[in-house]
């Protein structure tokens, strides 16, 4: 075992050595940072752990360095030569590859050129010795995992074959050596640059390989694949698409549940809370399996005049729009591509809305109001990451914890461009300003981040504004305080707590906000995915789910995956339809005929209302216990939300026909609307609704701008099952029970009976 080193504490005004095993400084409480770093043209000179280079750099093993003196900044190279260009370049994909830390300048007599030192390289240190070692193979590990963990790990090789091939690297993800992983997540030992260009077909090869281990439920399809790979017959977006429609089908398996907690908080030294979040702060939730969750968090921009109102403009918009997601399917052929699109047209909606503001108020430069923003939007396997900003999120496994996302700042850039290292770029004047923000300009120079993570164990992702990532704290204390509630030892909502203290007592310059979302996963193997190895070649080869587990799936152990998806006949497809028509025309008149002679109930007979969730599917099904709803009938807009409580407000929308995603704007509380007719469309029924008079408090029309509300005397139509919440909460009364309509009116509405 190697000699513990001496880690000088990187405290300027400190500096006191600290053993390799501490976590704060023994003299200051300064916290001290263990940076391993991998040495690339290290070379056979044969160091023995234990030897200290340049005075800094401790041998803990063959070719991993560890930086003794954190605190200081390392060598950089003059130029950015060939062998460094591809680590600038992929810098946005530091989730998988390590960056250039510095140089260890030439140290023998003989030595020509500097070692690169890679940080965040795959190293895991162990927490009761001071001896690292490297990450497992890819290979090694392969046998061990399940068949979601397989596909995933596939997947995001895939993903990122193109970038690397356009940087010259693609080499690099046909060395087994070199491919590494960490839980569910693939991370490169280094880059190899490419002597000659790589193709699929070589990647085919190397998967060919992992066949025979692979699991049965995915063995024939991945057989298939490679051969096509092999042979030609696949370009790199048909090979993550169809990597895509195989963890559909296997994560069919897996049941999700979501659980969210949120705070924020002001700080110490902040007159006003500029940050917002949703779920509302100090929520939490538990989405159940098949929902979909949402959490939000906005950093209004410090010293900007009006960063509050540009956070929780944000929010609402991101609230707003997310309404609509709930009907993108969910199925193996529907492209990703739409979600991710969806996400980007949201954040950018949320551009405009602040920046239509800032130039409608005449606010121009620095006095233009502006906010950070990240997302997460969560369902079934798989989580969505959008960012604009330098509000960040952290994704934390049993195993790590690691930053999914960039900042939007003059470093990052740097970087991006090819310009500097990042710890070099991170030593320039302003390198923490921003380059992109919501509401400094239109939304054509918005460029926002979406992200896709597929999920296949426990993990927690931490969202959170700089008042906590700030100085680095969520990296020294995700395993104290974060880690614990994945081995069940800490709840969310007390995590988040945490984080709030952490935020104001180590940092304490700015506002605090996190937002956790805790993604719980059991199973993994499919049980509708027969031990015949063909289910899911099926279901790329025909396009369609497997229908049920009593079906035998039809053996396709000698037939290639084509290369493009066979279309079916339309004959059978249309004949279904049409008697599916036939019939759910005969349903529903029945069915609406039923649901207009319903009496009113008495409030005391109404259920016990449910709670809201930040789900983006509807929060509760229609049910049979429903007041009449006639033409006529006036219906008071009252929170669901109990007293003291910190259940979110769901924004009930009006929209411009039924079943379309044009809002006109949200109804405010305390409004009331009057029934002018009802409609059954598809599934869902749908009321036409007239405002009738809303609260004096937000009757200017500024207001109303500012938080997209609904006008006076505006008509449109509201989803019965988006309503039903207020119905639970005995909100609709008859229209004795209201003052009469009178469009336009602005009132203070009676109370709800108890």
């Amino acid at each position: 075992m190697a000699d513990a080193a001496k880690i000088t504490c990187p405290n300027p005004n400190c500096q006191a050595p600290n053993p390799e095993t501490n976590r704060f400084c023994q003299q200051c409480g300064t916290p001290v940072p263990k940076r391993y770093l991998w040495a690339v043209g290290f070379g056979k000179e044969g160091y023995k752990p234990g030897q200290l280079l340049a005075q800094r750099y401790a041998v803990k093993r063959d070719r991993i360095l560890l930086d003794t003196k954190p605190g200081f900044i390392p060598s950089f190279p003059q130029d950015i030569t060939d062998a460094i260009a591809p680590y600038l370049r992929l810098f946005p994909y530091r989730l998988h590859v390590p960056q250039v830390y510095g140089l260890l300048p030439p140290h023998k007599k003989n030595q020509k050129e500097a070692v690169l030192l890679l940080e965040q390289a795959p190293i895991l240190g162990d927490k009761k010795s001071s001896l690292p070692n490297l990450m497992p193979e890819l290979g090694a590990a392969w046998k061990n995992a399940n068949g979601m963990r397989q596909l995933n790990w596939l997947w995001q090789i895939a993903q990122l074959w193109q970038p690397f091939s356009s940087a010259g690297v693609a080499a690099s993800l046909l060395s087994d050596d070199l491919l590494r992983v960490e839980g569910p997540l693939v991370r490169l030992l280094e880059l190899r640059q490419d002597r000659e260009e790589a193709s699929l077909s070589d990647l085919g090869q190397v998967w060919l390989q992992w066949v025979k281990e692979a699991k049965p439920a995915i063995a024939g399809f991945l057989e298939q694949l490679c051969q096509q790979t092999i042979q030609g017959e696949v370009f790199p977006e048909e090979l993550v698409a169809q990597l895509d429609r195989a963890l559909f089908t296997i994560g069919r398996s897996q049941s999700g549940t979501y659980q969210i907690a949120t705070s924020t908080d002001t700080g110490p030294t902040r007159v006003r809370n500029e940050d917002a979040c949703y779920p509302s702060s100090n929520s939490f939730y538990q989405i159940p399996p098949g929902g979909q969750a949402l959490a939000v968090v906005c950093d209004g921009i410090g010293g900007h005049e009006g960063g509050n109102v540009a956070s929780n403009l944000a929010i609402e918009t991101v609230v707003a729009q997310a309404q609509g997601w709930q009907n993108h399917s969910l199925a193996p052929d529907s492209s990703n591509l739409d979600a991710l699109a969806e996400l980007e047209h949201t954040v950018c909606e949320a551009n405009d809305r602040i920046s239509e503001l800032n130039d409608i108020e005449g606010r121009y430069d620095r006095q233009r109001m502006g906010t950070t923003l990240v997302m997460a939007a969560a369902r079934a396997h798989e989580i969505y990451i959008a960012h604009i900003g330098d509000s960040r999120v952290y994704w934390i496994t049993r195993t790590g914890c690691h930053q999914v996302t960039l900042d939007d700042d003059v470093a990052s850039r740097e970087v991006r461009l090819g310009y500097a290292l990042y710890r070099e770029a991170l030593q320039q004047l302003g390198s923490g300003s921003l380059v992109q923000a919501l509401g400094m300009s239109s939304s054509k120079s918005l460029h926002p981040t979406v992200q896709r993570f597929v999920i296949d164990e426990d993990c927690i992702f931490l969202l959170c504004s700089d008042g906590l990532s700030d100085n680095d704290r969520v990296e020294q204390y995700w395993d104290t305080e974060i880690l614990p509630v994945l081995d069940g030892k800490l709840d969310l909502p007390t995590a988040a707590a945490n984080l709030i203290e952490i935020g104001n007592s180590q940092n304490g310059h700015d506002n605090v906000t996190v937002a956790l979302v805790y993604c719980r996963v059991t199973g993994g193997e499919s049980t509708s995915i027969t031990s015949e190895t063909s289910s899911v070649a099926e279901l790329l080869w025909t396009g369609s789910t497997v229908s049920s587990q009593s079906e035998t799936p039809h053996p396709l152990k000698t037939r290639l995956l084509p290369t493009r998806l066979q279309k079916p006949s339309l004959l059978p497809l249309l004949g279904g339809i049409a008697l599916l028509l036939g019939l759910a025309g005969a349903l529903a008149y029945f069915a609406l005929g039923k649901w207009a002679d319903r009496p009113i109930l008495n409030p005391a007979q109404s259920p016990e209302p449910k709670p809201h969730s930040p789900s983006l599917a509807s929060p509760l099904k229609s049910s049979d216990a429903i007041p009449s709803l006639s033409p006529g009938s006036l219906i008071l807009v009252r929170s669901s939300s109990p007293k003291n409580s910190a259940i979110p407000k769901v924004p009930l929308l009006l929209y411009e026909a039924a079943q379309k995603q044009t809002a006109l704007g949200i109804v405010p509380e305390n409004s009331v609307l009057e029934i002018k007719s009802f409609l059954r469309k598809d599934q869902d029924r749908w009321l036409k609704l007239k405002l009738c008079s809303i609260p004096g408090a937000i009757s200017s029309d500024r207001v109303r701008q500012t938080y997209n509300l609904v006008k006076p005397t505006q008509e449109g139509w509201i989803r019965l099952a988006d309503l039903e919440p207020y119905i639970k909460q005995n909100s609709i009364q008859e229209s004795a029970g209201l003052p009469k309509c009178t469009p336009g009116t602005t009132s203070t509405p009676p109370v709800a009976p108890n």
